[in-house]
């Protein structure tokens, strides 16, 4: 599903405007964004997942190829965690609300 079919379905059950749905959906990427990539700061939907920022330690790897070593430098990557609830309802299981 791409973003355009996001705003569409979310404009087709709520009757809000076009361009209102998509300014509210690009206004929430951009706050996910800025507290991943700015403040290093994790964002937290309950009931479906996680946006949390992860570090990789600097690590050597080699390039068979060439014969060569070549250091990799540390660095922090956006990944997202789904919630157990959220799993649990991929697999078809019974999930009672936490809410």
């Amino acid at each position: 599903m791409t973003k355009a079919e996001i705003v569409n379905e979310i404009v087709t059950k709520t009757g809000v405007a076009k361009r209102d749905v998509t300014t509210t959906v690009e206004a929430f990427m951009d706050i996910i964004k800025s507290s991943l990539l700015e403040q290093k700061e994790n964002v937290y939907l309950r009931g479906f997942g996680s946006f949390i920022v992860k570090h990789r330690a600097e690590k050597t790897a080699r390039n068979i190829s060439k014969n060569t070593t070549i250091v990799i430098p540390a660095h922090d990557f956006p990944a997202f965690k789904p919630a157990k609830s959220f799993v649990a309802k991929m697999k078809g299981e019974e999930v009672e609300d936490e809410d």
